[in-house]
């Protein structure tokens, strides 16, 4: 147990510690030709300006220059990996025309249109796509530790369902295909061009935000809160005992339904065209499911207290629990990583599992100096 609560200590310092700090490099307040106007192509002194995707720090700048040509201009941190902005027709991937720009570590860039016909690298056909591209007025170029996209469209408005992703570290088109990999992160939005007003799109959002929320709360904070119930208030018997199984009975329901929703979430996404790569979240989630089922059938087959097969039913469901816990903790933060809600659920998961983890070394000491 000692060694046990050792692990959990050093996870959840290492936990709260920022894996990755996103500095916005860039925001509507600066200054477009005070930053680099001698690169852009086009007039860029009275573009609309909006925080499009805050996770990644993405900001869209855009205008109608004439009457059937638009301006457009996206920035995002430079990570050594592409930036991508698609126009859709239905809000999907599949079907829609994106401008994709890259600056490699040496200083090579590349730009290029292509048509995402598909969910596989190799239906993303370069230099193809529904976008008429106003002659000579891309550019892409990086500035201090931000990367700049540029481009002008012939229309007389364009698509407003837009989609931004972005490429995986270090994985480029390369020359003479120009084959682009597959995206890390993307997301869906509406923009209004008359007010400006950018709209996350709402329907996969909401069902992520129930999915991390039921698993949080099933796997992640009630599994725990039992494991203490079982532990250190065994002296109200039988009131621990019916507790303990009520409250790991609902922590699996509760899981059950945000595994669940995980599984629709991935479908819907994929049926959108939306490539999602989960699949080491989605096999932690499938193994703990596992050993959630295990735990609820261990319970029907408890043996009798004065059974010889008790003590080692106690050590197999007591290890089977820990392990199970040890791995939601850990796939809920891969899941908030991976979701990217913003830091505050990082932090406000880690402020829940700190208290827990104090109440139980309290517990712990309590019970020790007992003995």
């Amino acid at each position: 147990m000692k060694a046990f609560s050792k692990f959990i200590a050093l996870f959840l310092i290492s936990s709260l510690c920022p894996q990755y700090a996103n500095s916005q490099t860039d925001s509507c307040s600066n200054n477009l030709t005070a930053v680099n106007g001698a690169k852009f192509r086009f007039d860029i002194s009275s573009l609309n300006c909006d925080a499009v995707w805050t996770a990644q720090d993405y900001i869209l700048r855009y205008a109608q220059a004439s009457s059937n040509v638009w301006s457009f201009v996206l920035s995002a941190p430079s990570i050594e990996c592409y930036v991508a902005m698609g126009f859709s027709p239905d809000g999907g991937m599949v079907g829609s025309s994106a401008i994709v720009g890259w600056v490699d570590s040496g200083g090579v860039s590349g730009m290029h249109q292509y048509y995402l016909g598909g969910q596989t690298p190799a239906q993303v056909l370069p230099d193809q796509g529904d976008l008429v591209i106003v002659g000579n007025s891309t550019s892409i170029f990086v500035v201090g530790s931000t990367i700049y996209m540029s481009f002008q469209l012939n229309a007389s408005t364009p698509l407003n369902q837009l989609i931004y992703s972005v490429g995986k570290s270090g994985a480029f088109p390369s020359s003479p295909l120009n084959l682009l990999t597959e995206h890390q992160y993307a997301i869906a939005t509406t923009i209004n061009y008359v007010t400006g007003q950018t709209q996350t799109v709402k329907g996969y959002s909401n069902l992520k935000k129930n999915h991390g929320i039921l698993n949080m709360l099933g796997w992640g904070i009630l599994l725990p809160i039992g494991a203490i119930v079982a532990r250190h208030c065994k002296e109200w018997d039988p009131i621990w005992f019916y507790s303990h199984i009520s409250i790991q009975s609902l922590g699996f329901i509760l899981g059950v339904a945000g595994i669940s929703c995980g599984f629709v979430l991935e479908h819907k996404l994929k049926s959108v065209g939306f490539i999602v790569n989960v699949s080491r979240h989605k096999g932690i989630g499938i193994f703990i499911l596992i050993l959630g089922c295990l735990q609820m059938m261990a319970v029907l087959a408890r043996p009798d207290k004065a059974s010889k097969l008790r003590k080692y039913w106690n050590w197999y469901h007591h290890n089977v629990g820990r392990l199970l816990i040890l791995f939601a903790v850990a796939n809920v933060f891969y899941g908030i990583h991976l979701g990217l809600p913003g830091r505050g659920w990082d932090v406000g998961y880690g402020i829940v599992l700190v208290g827990l983890f104090i109440i139980a070394v309290v517990l712990e000491i309590r019970m020790w100096m007992r003995k």
